[in-house]
């Protein structure tokens, strides 16, 4: 029995760990950024001191967080990320509860970046 209940969780762990979808921001090509919905978490103060290309900027401490994305079809692919990594992670979580299916959170955030290209 016990067995048998060990194997069911690890099935729903696993299921539940397969949605989420991570990659490093350093990994990641202008070209690759082109087809998706690209969308900076962070401050519009943030935001404006420097971001990525084509990046939407969708505050993650807005009270209408969710609502901003009411306009963007749940079947797209949408890049999500921040300074470092830890908002974007919270906005992933939040919109894949909300339906959206392909959620990329871009690990180490807008700081990484800087770090690659300078």
């Amino acid at each position: 029995m016990k067995a048998r209940y060990l194997v069911y969780v690890l099935v729903l762990t696993n299921l539940a760990c397969a949605q989420i979808t991570s990659k490093s921001i350093t990994e990641v090509s202008q070209n690759e950024l082109e087809n998706v919905v690209l969308v900076d978490v962070r401050t519009p103060e943030e935001f404006s001191a420097g971001h990525l290309d084509n990046a939407l900027n969708i505050n993650w401490y807005d009270e209408d967080f969710a609502e901003q994305f009411e306009a963007i079809d749940k079947n797209e692919t949408i890049y999500v990320y921040c300074k470092k990594g830890g908002r974007s992670a919270k906005a992933q979580e939040k919109l894949q509860s909300m339906g959206y299916q392909h959620v990329v959170n871009l690990e180490g955030g807008y700081d990484a970046y800087l770090e690659k290209t300078y």
